[in-house]
């Protein structure tokens, strides 16, 4: 076999579809953790200067930040390695790998690791929609303060004595306590607000990262679909082995009764 045919042997054992998935996975996840992480940073900043200057209002919100940039880190360990995990699976399972390195036996310990990881992959599926819900929840809250920044740059409002009238009131998001000062931010100073690169960044990051949550629940889906596949495939190759194996074994048994038929004809002659 030439070097050429070779590749091309080699190239069509590769599951692409697992492949395609695991790529989106980890874009996905990237994007929501490297995204999200510095983003609750940035947000924490912004509450820290303009929103609750006294720390004790905004404690327990700063821990649940913390926290939750802790669990971005297990986050993104964790998908690394079952993406991996999955990755090898569909190398493991595909159609080209039989043809490739020739006839595999399948045991119920594959079929019952190959069913795991599709009950694996749809509870973490669900769990991923709650993230991605979770998720718009920040793009939602800067939207809100973005476009009421909208409003008082337009010209209908600038420069007027309403201006100072346009407010947001961050306290109603639930995010701080309501007795937390100032909590409101009104007119210019509120424009000052949206023009920090602090805003800037964060609103952003918070929409590239609920983008990712929405990529990695779509990897999810792409890799149960995956998953199910080759779970029936090795369910089909499981009955097709069963029935090999008991054709070989009457084979075998009819050989055997000719062999010993043969054997009664020789002693008679």
């Amino acid at each position: 076999m030439g070097c050429f045919e070779c590749c091309i042997k080699c190239l069509g054992g590769v599951p692409y579809a697992s492949l395609v998935a695991t790529i989106l996975c980890f874009s996905g996840v990237a994007l929501f953790c490297g995204c999200g992480h510095v983003a609750l940073a940035g947000t924490v900043a912004i509450l820290e200067q303009h929103f609750s200057t006294n720390t004790r209002d905004h404690a327990v919100l700063s821990e649940v930040i913390q926290l939750m940039q802790y669990v971005i880190y297990g986050i993104a360990s964790f998908f690394f390695l079952y993406g991996i995990i999955l990755l090898a699976e569909g190398f493991y399972t595909t159609s080209a790998v039989k043809e490739l390195h020739g006839e595999f036996k399948t045991t119920a310990c594959g079929r019952c690791i190959s069913g795991m990881f599709v009950f694996l992959t749809y509870v973490l599926g669900v769990a991923w929609l709650g993230v991605f819900g979770f998720s718009a929840v920040p793009v939602f809250m800067f939207y809100n303060i973005w476009s009421t920044c909208e409003v008082i740059k337009s010209p209908q409002t600038n420069g007027t004595a309403g201006v100072e009238q346009i407010c947001v009131d961050i306290r109603q998001y639930g995010i701080i306590p309501w007795n937390a000062f100032p909590g409101k931010i009104c007119g210019s100073a509120l424009e000052n607000i949206c023009n920090t690169n602090e805003f800037y960044m964060s609103y952003h990051l918070f929409i590239v990262a609920c983008a990712g949550a929405g990529a990695t629940v779509i990897a999810l889906i792409h890799f149960l679909m995956i998953l199910s596949s080759n779970w029936a495939y090795l369910k089909d190759a499981s009955k097709m082995q069963a029935y090999q194996d008991i054709k070989a074994k009457e084979e075998q048994e009819l050989q055997d009764i000719q062999s010993r038929s043969k054997e009664q004809l020789n002693s008679y002659t």
